[in-house]
């Protein structure tokens, strides 16, 4: 004969739970807990006490407005011995105190937990990356830190040559992010059709960062977090560029009746979909793979063609094809977890997008594919293979057409897919994961990657070493504010003498390739070279022209066209600059320990030869803003070569490290980042 235990009052010890189970920093006010890993409830008995054998409990766990068994959103069970981590299971360990398993493959989400049919309350299941048994494991504490726990972390931004990190305030724990990220799943399309079905589809990480991909952009009209801009205004919006981290964006989207914010660009894409990744438990990183390419008819080659005609002269067409390549840098998300839809070796980081490019199933979202599925030419794997193998492999071809009818190939160095960059774990230095990705250039592995790939222009390409050879260099200390000299150098590796045109050009540039005004310009007819002879061109970039074109990327491109009269042969360097921002200093006053005031004063020198209007400093960070950004503008100018300066106060809330980041902001610089690692004592 069995009895049901009496209880008249329960603790669901969330303080106890949501520390043991690594969801404390999300408080102590309700229940957090990952599946696959018991936690433990206290029940307090009206009389009698708990039988082995013989006091019963009758337990549903239930998530979704339609749970089911068969769906795996309603689980019934009772009390057992011993706690089963391979399923949902119970067991009381002494007298009132009920310890409680999820299943470690059971939808994520909110649940209501029944007792004996009435007693009930609600917790929050998540991915559990410390759990063997969950797809998304993790053996390694250092990268459970990095890649789930830690609420900021270092974007790459900049180009090849100059990768430029910035400071991203994740703020996965911040009040109300988790229940916004789990409002992204319920405002997702297929949960309108079907909610039981796309429940159930939530103890799969692979649909769970599927849906992500498609709502952290609002291309669908899929009530998504973020609707992407990359014109040069952002009227009704706020430029990407000034958004330290994800935490407003966020907020804003879940009090807004979820309208999509304005604006975001690839980075901030990818660090919000990286905030709901670890909010949800998913491993997760921002990559920026520089010199993206953007395959739109996956073919893997990326066609340009220019013709002669008489805009030769007007010098048009040069500045069309020298610019329109690639991006400058692209960014994504990779999550952790095993792929046991594929073949095996494919399990690990996994390439997602949420940035809206191309549509897959009808939906702008990409991913997940296997890092290592790209690296192998693997273009059968899901999910969209072939459009992220392109990113990092496409090939840049420029046809010349001359009035004739006859064409060359323009012999250009360009490489896509170069420096793909993440923050290293537990340091705030770059590692180049671009190995991870490709083959060394020009290795036979390489090669067998474009065979299988089917990749026919990669595989003709002969290295002819040209006989005429052009190469840009640049003068040192390029900053904003200042005029400075870049160079084109031409070679003739030939026995003859050689006469050729160079035309030289510069024009402003975004990070995605959008082409703006022209910042300096040579054309030179009649360029005579000797045997082995060299020659160095240069091109005078002044302040006074670039100032009123630069973008808020701060990127000029350079492009250099070298044409051989006798042979009609043509050859192209291009090279991208990043003009460097003034550094922002700054110094924390105070002794750093939580709950306790203190301030950062700020300092920054206008290095520009004109007067800064309209400036002002903000400051955020995870567990030190009250995850809010806290502004002081300065009431007067600065002029050139004076000094901003202001204290915020600020009072942290955790101990731990964590990134104070800042961003300065004027009519004429744009706005300029900086952050400072700060150690918050007990």
């Amino acid at each position: 004969v069995h009895s049901a235990l009496d209880i008249s009052t329960w603790d669901l010890a969330c303080r106890f739970n949501n520390t043991d189970h690594h969801t404390e920093l999300n408080g102590m006010d309700r229940l957090i807990v990952r599946r696959g890993q018991a936690f433990t409830i206290n029940l307090y008995l009206n009389s009698g006490s708990y039988q082995p054998g013989y006091s019963q409990l009758h337990i549903t766990a239930e998530t979704g407005p339609q749970p089911e068994e068969q769906y795996g959103t309603r689980a019934v069970f009772g009390l057992s011995d011993e706690i089963d981590d391979t399923r949902w299971s119970a067991a009381v360990s002494n007298t009132v105190c009920l310890s409680v398993c999820a299943a470690p493959d059971a939808p994520i989400g909110r649940y209501v937990l029944t007792l004996d049919g009435r007693i009930q309350f609600d917790f929050i299941l998540l991915f559990n990356p410390w759990c063997p048994r969950d797809v998304v494991y993790i053996d390694s504490e250092e990268k459970l830190a990095e890649y789930v726990l830690a609420q900021d972390g270092i974007i790459f931004r900049g180009n090849a040559e100059y990768p430029v990190p910035i400071a991203w305030y994740f703020g996965q724990f911040e009040e109300g992010i988790l229940d916004a990220c789990l409002r992204i799943l319920d405002m997702n399309p297929k949960h309108s059709r079907n909610p039981g079905k796309d429940c159930s589809g939530r103890r799969n990480v692979i649909y769970v960062t599927r849906v992500l991909s498609a709502m952290i952009n609002s291309n669908d009209r899929d009530y998504g977090v973020l609707e992407g801009c990359w014109k040069d205004t952002f009227d009704g919006g706020v430029s990407p560029m000034s958004w330290r981290g994800s935490v407003q964006i966020l907020r804003t989207w879940s009090s807004t009746s979820c309208l999509p914010v304005r604006f975001g660009q690839c980075w901030v894409f990818a660090a919000v979909a990286c905030t709901v990744s670890r909010a949800l438990g998913i491993p997760c990183r921002v990559v920026t793979n520089f010199y993206s390419a953007h395959d739109t008819n996956s073919n893997l080659v990326i066609e340009r063609y220019l013709n002669e005609k008489g805009e030769i002269d007007t010098h048009i067409w040069i500045l069309t094809v020298l610019f329109i390549c690639c991006r400058n840098y692209h960014c994504w998300v990779e999550s952790w977890m095993t792929r046991p839809d594929l073949p095996p070796g494919f399990d690990g980081w996994q390439a997602s997008d949420p940035t809206p490019q191309e549509k897959s199933e009808g939906v702008f979202c990409c991913g997940p594919v296997p890092v290592r599925a790209i690296k192998e030419g693997e273009l059968t794997f899901k999910y969209d293979a072939p459009f992220v193998f392109a990113e990092v492999n496409a090939d840049l071809v420029h046809i010349l057409k001359y009035n004739d009818g006859s064409t060359r190939k323009i012999v250009n160095d360009q490489k896509v897919g170069q420096k793909i960059s993440t923050k290293s774990v537990g340091r705030d230095e770059r590692e180049d994961i671009t190995h991870l990705y490709k083959y060394p250039e020009g290795s036979a592995e390489e090669r067998q990657v474009f065979e299988k790939a089917n990749h026919q222009n990669k595989l003709q390409q002969q290295q002819a070493n040209p006989g005429l050879q052009i190469t840009i260099k640049l003068s040192t200390g390029i900053r904003k504010g200042c005029d400075f000299d870049v160079f084109a150098i031409v070679t003739n590796n030939t026995e003859e003498d050689k006469k050729c045109r160079l035309v030289f050009a510069s024009r402003a540039v975004s990070y995605n390739g959008v082409i703006g005004r022209e910042c300096g310009f040579k054309d030179l007819l009649n360029v005579a070279l000797a045997p082995g002879g060299e020659r160095k061109v240069p091109l005078k970039l002044n302040y006074s022209k670039y100032c009123t074109n630069l973008t808020e990327d701060n990127l000029i491109r350079l492009g250099a066209l070298l044409i051989d009269y006798s042979t009609k042969e043509a050859m192209m360097a291009m090279r991208d600059i990043v003009l460097d921002d003034p550094e922002i200093k700054i110094r924390i006053l105070g002794e750093p320990k939580e709950k306790r005031k203190l301030a950062a004063e700020l300092t920054l020198q206008n290095p520009l030869p004109e007067t800064l209007q309209g400036c002002c400093f903000t400051i955020e960070g995870a567990n030190l803003t009250g995850g809010s950004s806290i502004t002081e503008k300065l009431e007067s100018p600065i002029e050139p070569g004076q000094e901003a300066k202001v204290k915020i106060y600020f009072t942290p809330t955790q101990s731990g490290l964590r990134k104070l980041v800042v961003d300065f902001d004027s009519n004429k610089l744009g706005h300029v980042r900086g952050y400072k690692n700060v150690i918050i004592g007990k």
